[in-house]
């Protein structure tokens, strides 16, 4: 797939936002290691709604292997400005619900106006914290993370609180890039390979339930919560 410079500099840009918002020093992960990246800012905005990105990672593809219906109510952690919040509320629609969550206020200032501009009103917004998404206990069908898990700052604290999310049947999806492919043009510590997943979020209340290998660049990785019975274990 051919690398435009535009999608060069736009990478650049937010390579430079990433290293400035974790300067101090990448924390690891406590079970596998992992690097943690740093978290874009509002900076890298850009970024998300780069033109290339359709065809870099085909997000309806991705909606389409989830089957999201009518009715649903589902949350968009680590929104940004929308990219993915706005599909999903299509995809939901009105009798459905979106919890579109970020860090940043400007992100989600930047999210309400595009969700009026689409003629959206089934969008909820939610400032949330590194430790705590502030969704909903027990009424989500699907939370949804869009290369967001790999940078969470307090990862076993936020998985906590989205499993509490959860309804008995609810699913976790991770888009992650994959880091067992060497041609995927990201930095290491922005991909993760399934087995990584399933290290740090098994041991958490989880199970990997299926694992997606459709779109050009990234896993789909869907969790569900564990038998209680595994989960005491």
């Amino acid at each position: 797939m051919p690398i435009t410079r535009r999608s060069c500099l736009l990478a650049l840009a937010a390579l430079s936002v990433f290293a400035s918002q974790n300067q101090a020093g990448q924390n690891q992960h406590p079970v596998t290691g992992r690097q943690i990246a740093g978290v874009m800012g509002v900076q890298g905005a850009d970024w998300l709604n780069r033109p290339e990105r359709e065809k870099e990672e085909n997000p309806e593809g991705a909606l389409d292997a989830l089957k999201i219906r009518p009715g649903m109510v589902v949350a968009d952690v680590g929104a940004g400005t929308g990219y993915m919040s706005l599909r999903l509320a299509r995809r939901v629609g009105p009798t459905g619900r979106v919890y579109a969550n970020d860090l940043e206020p400007e992100m989600l200032r930047r999210l309400r106006a595009n969700a009026e501009q689409a003629g959206l009103t089934n969008i909820e917004t939610v400032q949330g914290e590194e430790a705590d998404p502030k969704l909903p206990s027990g009424q989500l069908d699907l939370v949804l993370l869009v290369d967001v898990y790999h940078e969470f700052s307090r990862p076993r604290e936020m998985i906590d609180k989205i499993r509490e999310s959860l309804k008995p049947d609810g699913r976790l999806v991770l888009l992650e890039y994959r880091k067992e492919d060497p041609n995927v043009p990201i930095r290491e510590e922005h991909k993760m390979t399934v087995k990584e997943v399933k290290a740090e979020l098994e041991p958490q209340g989880l199970v990997l339930s299926q694992a997606i290998e459709t779109l050009p660049r990234q896993h789909i990785l869907i969790l569900t919560k564990a038998p209680r019975r595994q989960q005491l274990q």
